[in-house]
């Protein structure tokens, strides 16, 4: 597959999502480009800003196959990966899956469900597979995690591990939208308090797993300089020199950010990485990664902010 034709995939996922989802560019768009990357996303908005609504509308114009969880606190490992049930008919035990096993799994409000259950996640994020009852069971290709977050409510919840941070891609933050397309939401929206039925919308497919696949390959051939690779690295080192930061990111986020200005480039039409890609992607790459030090909490520093500022800071190669 050539370069135009993942831009041109890209075109068309945004038209057809437009068409029951209102904004939310940069949200759809960094979906998009984690699906490229075989990375996961963590969407942190507040309630009632289609944040699911949006994951529904991206698995189904990409043909993929969609599951949700809704946590709670009650939610075990087993709700999540499935188990293995003894049949008298046969005197055997067979696995009844769980709704991991799918290729877009929505794992609504995430932190509402105790580490235990939280770590059920790890392996199946890190390695697409998951081990049942010591038997190892592969989740494909095509299998990527949305997780959402409420940034209001905090009572009940359980802060998510920076282990299990560090292997989301991206954090979309979802702001309120803008009065016009607040207005849009009500008059395409307000005739019922239900969710959309995407079926009313005549949603079209644009791509299929062996498309995305092939998007895949195109954009692990993207090219990217050495002193675009050494800058990315001084931005990721540059995090944990930061005097606002208790904690820097990771190696493998320096790892992640070039696969994502990879991806970027090629949506963009481009065989090769420019500084511009990097720095775009450096806020959704790093900043849950990162850890803010208690004297920028008090002074009202976010971690946006400091990613912000590190990139200002960092030379970028001309």
């Amino acid at each position: 597959m050539d370069l135009q034709a993942v831009h041109d995939l890209r075109e068309r996922l945004h038209a057809e999502v437009r068409r029951v989802v209102v904004g939310q560019t940069e949200a759809l768009d960094l979906l998009f480009l984690g699906l490229l990357c075989r990375g996961h996303v963590l969407v942190h908005g507040m309630p009632g800003t289609a944040k699911t609504l949006l994951a529904r509308c991206f698995a189904s114009c990409l043909s993929l196959q969609f599951q949700r969880i809704q946590f709670t606190p009650d939610l075990m490992p087993g709700d999540i990966l499935g188990t293995n049930l003894f049949d008298f008919r046969t005197n055997q035990f067979s696995l009844t899956k769980g709704p991991i096993f799918t290729e877009l799994l929505l794992a609504d409000e995430i932190n509402r469900t105790p580490p235990k259950t939280q770590a059920a996640l790890l392996q199946a994020m890190q390695e697409r597979i998951v081990t049942i009852d010591g038997t190892t069971h592969d989740l494909g290709p095509g299998f990527m995690v949305v997780a959402t977050l409420n940034p209001l409510e905090q009572e009940g919840t359980y802060p998510l591990p920076e282990a299990q941070l560090d292997r989301f891609l991206f954090r979309a933050d979802i702001q309120y939208p803008s009065r016009d397309h607040e207005r849009e939401i009500v008059e395409r929206h307000g005739q019922s308090t239900a969710m959309p039925d995407l079926a009313t919308f005549g949603l079209e497919t644009v791509a299929d797993l062996a498309t995305l696949e092939a998007c895949r390959e195109t954009v692990s051939s993207v090219r990217m300089a050495p002193e675009v690779l050494d800058y990315i690295v001084d931005l990721v080192r540059a995090t944990r020199e930061q005097p606002t930061l208790h904690c820097g990111a990771s190696p493998r986020a320096a790892g992640m950010l070039s696969s994502a200005s990879r991806a970027l480039a090629a949506v963009q039409g481009r065989d090769f990485v420019i500084p511009d890609d990097v720095k775009s992607l450096a806020g959704p790459t790093l900043a849950h990664r990162v850890v803010l030090s208690p004297s920028a909490e008090i002074e009202g520093i976010d971690e946006r902010s400091a990613i912000r500022k590190i990139v200002d800071e960092v030379a970028a190669p001309r």
